[in-house]
């Protein structure tokens, strides 16, 4: 952990932290493809922020998404990143899910597990194409709702809140999970750039926990607190481009936005990776379970059932 004691001094124009002397020194990486977390003791704020840049790439390259679809999935990815990450034991596991019946998305999923991501979306390309360039996410998904689930074995079991897919993006919708099912006081903010030479995306995720991780103080007086409210407005002001500036590194940005404060410390989080847990041995075990009437249906006229994996749209074959 380091920390960033601020001296109520400037940050250097170019929004590197002070040279030493004036503030702890911090090292200056990018932190692409890995979390940073940090707290704003004083404020009684928790954070995170994240740059995926090659594993971003890795997922999207799976399936031919048009860029609508691109951008949605790369927004879903930089929020299942924020929020997994703050998952604190081996093992834990958090998903994203969106689900409608009548709109051009049928499905999206992600999910996040000890640093591993992965993501797909279903959705209907003739639909798709009669909305435009840039269709709005309630064109997307017209009447849709939100699922996050959190299974952690080792402390809390598993749990999921379930909030109607509403607001202006993905960002919006999560704000609105962890205000109505959490009570927690949350900002998003997402950034992405795509084209030619790829895509990248970024995010920051801000909370107030005044009582702690495990408090449940009224939300309507968290909400008005001084201390939040300060922390949302410097969040708030973040610009996409600093976010998806590979030259400033994370540590750099939070320092931006929080340099005034009297002390922000910052940790580093896990590396992230593509990480589809689909194996042969997986899907046989789960087959297995199958009574054996069902398995024959199953097969094909080789003898064998084949098992397409919509995360990494890869076919498995499994003999039994």
């Amino acid at each position: 952990m380091v920390a960033m004691t601020d001296t109520r001094r400037k940050a250097a124009p170019d929004g590197n932290p002070p040279a030493p002397g004036t503030a702890a020194r911090v090292e200056d990486e990018t932190y692409a493809d890995q979390l940073l977390g940090f707290t704003i003791p004083s404020r009684n704020v928790r954070g995170r922020t994240v740059r995926l840049d090659r594993t971003i790439d890795t997922i999207l390259s799976a399936h031919d998404y048009p860029p609508a679809i691109t951008h949605l999935l790369a927004e879903a990815l930089v929020l299942t990143a924020l929020i997994g990450g703050l998952l604190k034991d081996a093992g834990d596991q958090m998903t994203i899910q969106a689900q409608t019946d009548g709109g051009v998305v049928r499905l999206l999923a992600c999910d996040y597990k000890d640093g591993d991501i992965r993501g797909y979306v279903d959705f209907d390309d003739k639909a798709l194409a009669l909305l435009g360039a840039n269709p709005s996410l309630d064109a997307l998904f017209d009447k849709a709702y939100l699922a996050i689930t959190f299974d952690r074995p080792e402390s809390g079991g598993r749990y999921q809140g379930i909030v109607p897919l509403e607001g202006a993006s993905l960002s919006a919708a999560c704000e609105a999970y962890f205000v109505q099912s959490e009570q927690v006081p949350t900002l998003l903010r997402v950034a992405i750039s795509s084209g030619k030479d790829g895509c990248l995306a970024a995010g920051l995720l801000l909370q107030y926990l005044p009582e702690g991780e495990d408090g449940r103080e009224r939300l309507h007086v968290r909400l008005d607190h001084p201390e939040w409210e300060h922390v949302a407005i410097m969040g708030g002001s973040i610009r996409h481009e600093e976010l998806l500036d590979r030259d400033l590194s994370m540590e750099a940005l939070v320092w931006r936005l929080f340099h005034e404060e009297d002390e922000v410390r910052v940790e580093r989080g896990s590396h992230l990776a593509r990480g589809c847990r689909c194996s042969v041995a997986h899907y046989a075990d789960v087959i297995g379970r199958f009574p054996e009437v069902e398995r024959a249906e199953m097969r094909d006229d080789d003898g064998l059932i084949r098992v397409d994996c919509a995360f990494c749209s890869k076919v498995f074959e499994i003999a039994r």
